[in-house]
């Protein structure tokens, strides 16, 4: 059985404050093991509407859980998606205080800015790439206000698909001059490899994902807008980061991303 609204409102707005206050909440699914998907989507568009409220805009979206070991480790077999706003972003080669996450953990991957809408269902690969402008090389810093990471898929969900912040790249390119599938990507921390992977990670390729999202968004009466951001997932797994890390990553044909954390 599902919670009532009035507590999704409410475990919306914990994980707002959780979010505001840069601190941890117990897990909603130990506390609720009755919560369900459709559930957690309902608390993310509550803690959404509260930063909204807050005056931050919606610029896109990310795709999570893309890939095969994090859907076993969730025991789901379908990724999820959160929502990204204006100040999410943190420009190329600038530092992130630490004083304003919790746990986070690094992801390279391939971001995607669209020329045109992207309304499913029905959408194509084919259909993503016509309305792509370009893609870019990009660092997602992952976050969870849920303790030490103790998620399930409901937990991740309604913490906006444990969104935190985001850095793109140096570079705009056109994907249609690539092989998204090979592209292959090499992530460093302090100067020292620590995860390579190619686009064939997230869901065989990052189009196909791109695809997956906006057919699922329309199933939901939502679509992708001109102009909007979707970062794709992971290619290799997440980069736990601390206070003085500085990270780096390439992406074979389309640039580089650097960031660091104090």
């Amino acid at each position: 059985m599902s919670q009532s609204i009035l507590n999704l409102d409410q475990l919306g707005d914990e994980l707002f404050d959780a979010l505001t206050a840069a601190r941890m909440v117990a897990p909603l699914t130990e506390r609720f093991p009755q919560l369900t998907i459709e559930d957690a989507y309902a608390i993310q568009q509550r803690l959404l509407s509260r930063r909204l409220q807050q005056g931050e805009r919606i610029i896109g979206k990310k795709i999570g859980v893309t890939s095969q070991a994090v859907m076993d480790m969730l025991k789901v077999n379908q990724p999820d998606f959160g929502q990204l706003t204006d100040r999410m972003v943190v420009n190329q080669g600038a530092s992130v205080p630490m004083s304003s996450l919790i746990q986070p953990k690094a992801e390279g991957e391939i971001a995607f800015v669209l020329k045109h809408d992207l309304a499913g269902p029905g959408i194509t690969v084919a259909d993503v790439l016509r309305a792509t402008e370009g893609v870019m090389a990009c660092f997602e810093i992952v976050d969870s206000r849920v303790r030490d990471w103790q998620i399930k898929i409901q937990d991740t969900v309604a913490d906006n698909a444990s969104c935190g912040v985001f850095v793109l790249g140096d570079r705009l390119v056109d994907p249609r001059n690539l092989d998204l599938y090979t592209t292959g990507m090499v992530l460093e921390k302090n100067g020292r490899i620590v995860g390579t992977g190619a686009g064939a990670a997230t869901m065989g390729s990052p189009v196909i994902a791109v695809a997956w999202l906006a057919n699922t968004l329309g199933r939901l009466g939502m679509s992708l807008k001109a102009g909007e951001v979707i970062l794709s997932g992971a290619l290799s797994a997440m980069v736990p980061v601390v206070a003085g890390d500085q990270l780096r990553m390439s992406l074979a044909g389309i640039g580089s991303c650097s960031v660091r954390f104090d």
